[in-house]
């Protein structure tokens, strides 16, 4: 009898350990295929020009060779107070800045290749005219971008999500002298950035 009960608790052990090795094991091949964080989609955000009498008007970047680029704010997270603004070409992401120009005070907005060339970004108008972008106005360490028109109006820089929120481009100063940083060769006086505007400049 004592022979008997004791065969029967090993393997009534042995069941016990069997079942839990299969459950661990399942729980284990589960996790393992279960991401630990799901990454946000990127979101493209429209780069346009606004006017105070509300013209919307498409703001592209205009290589020297005369091919043109979207240029886009681009969101990587659910946070979209403060995105990235670059000139999409040829599967590439190239900077977008305002450049340092000791001749006066206004910065041309231009992208930046890997060569070190410059790419225009230009307001295009319904009647096919290219308005200048530039950094118009320093307020602490940011520098409101503008359109200019042909009759000195200036036209705001905005950053236009697909679900309809908006940002206005920027520009966002980090050093304290003029020279912000150097790209292929390229003086750069400020970052710009797509900034949710909770003071308009």
């Amino acid at each position: 009898m004592k022979a008997l009960v004791t065969k029967m608790r090993f393997w009534l052990t042995a069941v016990l350990c069997c079942s839990f090795a299969i459950t661990n094991a399942q729980i284990t091949k589960t996790n393992t295929h279960k991401p630990e964080t799901e990454l946000h989609p990127e979101i493209f955000w429209d780069i346009k020009a606004y006017s105070p009498d509300a013209e919307l008007l498409q703001v592209v970047a205009i290589a020297q060779d005369g091919k043109i680029y979207d240029v886009k704010a681009i969101q990587y997270a659910e946070d979209s107070s403060l995105l990235d603004v670059k000139v999409l070409s040829n599967g590439e992401r190239l900077p977008v800045k305002l450049i340092l120009n000791k001749k006066e005070d206004l910065f041309p907005l231009n992208g930046i290749d890997k060569a070190g060339n410059l790419i225009s970004i230009k307001a295009l108008t319904e009647d096919g005219k290219r308005l200048d972008v530039r950094g118009v106005r320093r307020i602490g360490n940011t520098i409101a971008i503008r359109a200019i028109g042909p009759n000195g109006s200036q036209y705001s820089l905005l950053a236009m999500a697909p679900d309809g929120m908006v940002n206005t481009i920027k520009g966002l100063k980090m050093a304290s002298q003029n020279l912000e940083m150097v790209i292929n060769g390229i003086e750069v006086f400020a970052h710009v950035k797509a900034m949710c505007d909770i003071e308009p400049n």
